[in-house]
């Protein structure tokens, strides 16, 4: 993910931010599907959507902490 999308993320809203974790947290499910068949070419690809669940978790998780 470059630097340019990371802050892109940053700004989004919340709701935003749980779309995208909800959708990645599908697609990293399917993905793994995939693996165990054997069809995933680029495995690199199941880490690059974990960090960016993880990336959106703690933008969400700041988002909280600063509003309090």
């Amino acid at each position: 993910m470059k630097k340019k999308d990371i802050q892109d993320m940053k700004n989004k809203s919340g709701a935003e931010l749980e779309r995208i974790v909800g959708e990645d947290t599908e697609r990293l499910r399917a993905l793994r599907f995939d693996l165990a068949a054997g069809k995933v070419k680029n495995v690199a690809e199941l880490r690059e959507v974990r960090k960016q669940i993880a990336r959106a978790k703690t933008f969400i998780r700041e988002q909280m902490t600063s509003s309090k």
